[in-house]
């Protein structure tokens, strides 16, 4: 609305009063503008290249906003990004990572205010996606990353829509990483065709109250098939190299619902969604903890030795192969309020995130906030303590692209011919999405071999029923579409089942944290094997539906 004069005719004062009354009527955002950027958690010095073999972080769990806005809504909590070590230099116009976490996204068909997790596989160029069991891109005539994780653990089950947390969760610390497993072989062919497939089998590890282990994994097939099409992938990709440990660590929000009004001052004025952040007793915010990158010795070696007749390997990755990253504790926020009228360009303006906003280093492993409560306001909930970010602001040096900002005001400080304050922000209604269902044909690799238990039911708290099979571990569907042969298939089920002995879920395999407490995962989502079926044996999500009411 950046467009009404600065003095205005009666005529004009009531046309704007007009327009006001249906803009105080709105639960949501206007479509062109939104909040969004990135927050950027640096970490001190570099990490040498041997820890290459995987990594892992605790980040805080919290609903970002007080109600779930619409479909729009896309915003990961902390997270990062893990590339491939390049053998040699790094391949220019190409890009492939493991980029998932906590999060809401536009794609999500049953969401709450409570944050999902998904794993989050980018094949080269986002020509793939892969985000769990039976998610990702594509159709399943036409799989684009539908097929590329496969399931690990036979204790939980891992829904199409993503894990869910334990709704309610308010910044409590949530556990996560990759390790590779050598759960199968380096292949020298794929497809049939000579483009080597490597043997990293990158594995999701949670650590949560409620469940700790393994999950599930990447299909190497999953990363190197690219070679067969484009040459210059071949032994660049996950599947063969390890991982970069100089990770970015970030938070990247790509939509929160704004408005901005002009005041009968001719001075733009903006209003924010609700947004919080976990506070903690003393008034600041943990993000992230623990961030620790790993080289072989920390799991991969004694797995390793394990499956060639060694001893059994615990689990647990040994302290000797982990190097624990620090926070120097400074950073940096691109949040900016973005608009835009029909025709005319998208109008970009940050908003002054220091003035209510300091990034500190609670402990050397520890990245967070401390708050302006000036500005920013302590909100208590039924479900734990929260920071609301100041809702308002005021467009300061608007005729400077280079230093104008949205700063913080009072609400008492905004014109109330603006309607701003009459704004509500409500979960709107929308049309419930279709639920997911993967292929019923009796030919398919969904009924042949097929399950060997079935159908269950688990009924979560985002509203939605999953039903499930219990599938021999080595004729789930991913594996039977990953490129491998029947004997291949046979010596990673041997390799499974000494896992499904030998590494329950209440263990500890990473470092549990030094402060805070974990979240839980929603615990419709761990399950029992049938009796028979506990060794060998894993849950597969085959349909998600909203619940009847």
């Amino acid at each position: 609305m950046e467009h009404h004069p600065r003095f205005m005719t009666f005529a004009q004062h009531l046309a704007f009063a007009v327009a006001l009354v249906a803009l105080a009527g709105a639960a949501l955002a206007a479509p062109d503008e939104y909040l969004a950027g990135y927050l950027i958690i640096p970490t001190a010095g570099r990490v040498e290249a041997q820890y290459g073999a995987g990594f892992s972080m605790y980040v805080a769990a919290w609903p970002l906003l007080r109600a779930y806005p619409g479909r729009r809504f896309q915003t990961g909590l902390p997270s990062t990004w893990m590339f491939a070590q390049p053998d040699g230099p790094a391949l220019k116009d190409m890009y492939s990572d493991v980029e998932g976490g906590l999060g809401w996204w536009r794609d999500t068909r049953f969401p709450t205010e409570t944050p999902k997790f998904i794993m989050g596989g980018v094949g080269p160029n986002f020509s793939e996606i892969a985000n769990g069991p039976a998610h990702g891109w594509g159709s399943w005539e036409e799989p684009r990353g539908l097929y590329g994780v496969a399931q690990l653990s036979p204790w939980l089950l891992f829904p199409i829509d993503g894990l869910n947390v334990k709704q309610g969760t308010c910044g409590q610390l949530f556990g996560y990483g990759y390790l590779s497993l050598p759960l199968g072989e380096a292949k020298a062919t794929t497809e049939g065709r000579n483009v080597p497939t490597g043997g990293q089998f990158w594995t999701l590890f949670l650590s949560t109250g409620n469940f700790k282990g393994p999950v599930a994994f990447f299909s190497p097939h999953f990363w190197s098939h690219a070679g067969i099409k484009e040459p210059r992938l071949v032994g660049q990709l996950l599947d063969s190299r390890p991982v970069d440990p100089n990770r970015h660590v970030q938070m990247e929000t790509q939509y929160i619902p704004c408005r901005t009004a002009v005041g009968a001052d001719g001075r733009s004025y903006a209003r924010i969604a609700p947004t919080a952040f976990p506070r903690r007793s003393d008034g600041r915010s943990v993000l992230v903890h623990q961030d620790t990158a790993y080289d072989k010795t920390a799991l991969w070696d004694s797995v390793s030795a394990w499956f060639a007749g060694g001893p059994a390997a615990s689990g647990a990755v040994s302290p000797r192969g982990a190097h624990v990253r620090t926070f120097p504790g400074n950073g940096a926020a691109t949040w900016e309020i973005r608009s835009s009228e029909p025709g005319e360009p998208e109008k970009r303006m940050p908003i002054e995130w220091s003035a209510f906003a300091t990034p500190t280093a609670i402990d050397a492993g520890t990245f967070g906030y401390e708050w302006n409560y000036a500005g920013a306001t302590k909100t208590d909930t039924k479900d734990g303590r929260l920071v609301t970010l100041p809702e308002y602001y005021r467009l300061e040096n608007a005729g400077d692209e280079k230093k104008a900002k949205w700063t913080p005001i009072a609400p008492a400080d905004v014109p109330t011919e603006t309607g701003l304050q009459r704004l509500t922000w409500e979960r709107p209604v929308e049309a419930q999405e279709e639920a997911y269902s993967t292929p019923d044909d009796p030919k398919s690799c969904w009924k042949k071999p097929g399950p060997a238990a079935g159908p269950f039911q688990a009924r979560l708290g985002d509203g939605s029923v999953v039903t499930y099979y219990w599938y021999r571990f080595a004729d789930q569907p991913a594996l039977l579409n990953a490129d491998l042969t029947d004997a291949e298939r046979e010596r990673m089920q041997a390799r499974v089942e000494k896992l499904h002995r030998a590494w329950p879920k209440s263990r500890d395999y990473l470092a549990p944290p030094t402060m805070g407490k974990l979240a839980d995962l929603d615990p419709a989502q761990i399950v029992k094997p049938p009796k028979g079926l506990e060794v060998g044996y894993v849950p597969i999500a085959t349909r998600q539906e909203a619940a009847k009411r």
